[in-house]
C-alpha cells in the first residue's frame, strides 16, 4: 500500500513529464520499492541501481575510486556521483542516490550509524544533504527513503533543498 509521500512524488512528476531514476546503497532497493507501489509508475520511473559495493558504484555508476578511497562511501561526493551515474546511464531527468550507515556497524567516529548522505541531480543543479538518524537497521533505511522522497517533493514544488 503506497504512502501519501510517493504518491504525491509520483503525481507531480508526471505532471511535469520528468523521468526519474535512482542510485540506492544503503536503503537496498527500498526507495525504488516505494516508488513502484504506486499504481502506475513506470509513467515517470525509469528504474534504479543498487550498487551496495564498491566495485558496483564505480563499474556501473563510474564514481571514482579516488572518491571511493578518500572520501568514503557516505560522502557527499559520492552520492553526487552515484547520481550522476544513474542519471547518465538511464538518461533521465532527475536522479536519487542514497549512501549510508544502517548499523549496527560500520561506524567511525566522523560517520556514526545513521549517517547518510542523499544526492540530488538534476538539469536545474545539484545537490547532497546530509541526515543523522537514530534508529535500528530497519528504521534508519526508512528514515533514509523518507528523507529521499521528501528531498524530492520539496525540489519539485520549487521549495529550498
Amino acid at each position: 500500500m503506497p504512502n501519501a509521500l510517493e504518491i504525491q512524488v509520483g503525481h507531480l512528476l508526471q505532471e511535469r513529464g520528468l523521468k526519474l531514476v535512482l542510485a540506492e546503497s544503503c536503503t537496498g532497493g527500498l526507495l525504488g520499492s516505494r516508488i513502484t507501489d504506486v499504481p502506475g509508475s513506470s509513467e515517470y520511473f525509469l528504474g534504479g541501481v543498487v550498487a551496495y559495493a564498491y566495485e558496483a558504484k564505480a563499474d556501473v555508476l563510474k564514481v571514482s575510486w579516488d572518491t571511493l578511497n578518500t572520501r568514503g562511501a557516505v560522502s557527499p561526493e559520492t552520492v553526487l556521483e552515484m547520481a550522476r551515474g544513474v542519471r547518465n546511464l538511464m538518461n533521465a531527468d532527475i536522479a536519487i542516490s542514497v549512501s549510508g550507515i544502517a548499523g549496527p556497524g560500520g561506524a567511525t567516529l566522523e560517520k556514526p550509524v545513521g549517517t547518510t548522505w542523499i544526492g540530488l541531480v538534476t538539469n536545474e543543479g545539484e545537490w547532497a544533504k546530509l541526515f543523522q538518524f537514530s534508529g535500528d537497521r530497519e528504521e534508519n533505511k526508512v528514515s533514509a527513503v523518507n528523507a529521499a522522497l521528501t528531498l524530492l517533493q520539496n525540489y519539485l514544488e520549487g521549495k529550498q533543498i
